[in-house]
């Protein structure tokens, strides 16, 4: 099982609170980084404590290999933790709207951070998605020497 740091703002608090409790009955191993309550909040703030904590447990594992853990962002929609995220150098995030996408970017971009919307992403299809996301392997390969690119 996964170790994921999940965070929010106000606009997806309901989805992480939906996806904190499957997650953990399922036996992932979920840190909830905020925020607790329904107050207006700023989405840059959380997506910036899960990310630094995704590349804390990552400095040791060598590159290529699974991520020793994985974070989830939910906002309204997804793209402003998404684009919050991918300006972090180690993160590659991925928003993702369907299964397809949490499989392909796990085996094809080893993405490290999942993104979701909860203005546009009901729970029993998010937690699909985020399942997918956590169970799915990197393939490597050629796909290794390219996303060695995205930091190069």
């Amino acid at each position: 099982m996964a170790i994921v740091y999940i965070g929010s703002d106000h606009a997806g608090l309901g989805l992480k609170a939906a996806l904190v409790e499957q997650l953990a009955r399922k036996g992932h191993q979920v840190h909830d980084l905020g925020p607790a309550t329904s107050e207006s909040c700023d989405y840059p703030v959380y997506a910036k404590k899960v990310c630094e904590q995704v590349l804390a447990e990552a400095r040791d594992a060598a590159p290529g290999d699974v991520p020793p853990a994985f974070g989830i962002l939910i906002c309204g929609t997804g793209i402003g933790m998404s684009m919050t995220a991918n300006h972090i150098p180690g993160i590659r995030a991925a928003l993702c709207g369907c299964e397809f996408q949490a499989r392909a970017t796990r085996m094809h971009n080893n993405a490290n951070v999942l993104c979701l919307g909860e203005r546009v992403t009901g729970p029993g299809v998010a937690l699909d998605i985020a399942s997918i996301f956590l169970d799915t392997d990197f393939e490597g390969g050629r796909h290794l020497r390219r996303v060695n690119q995205i930091e190069a």
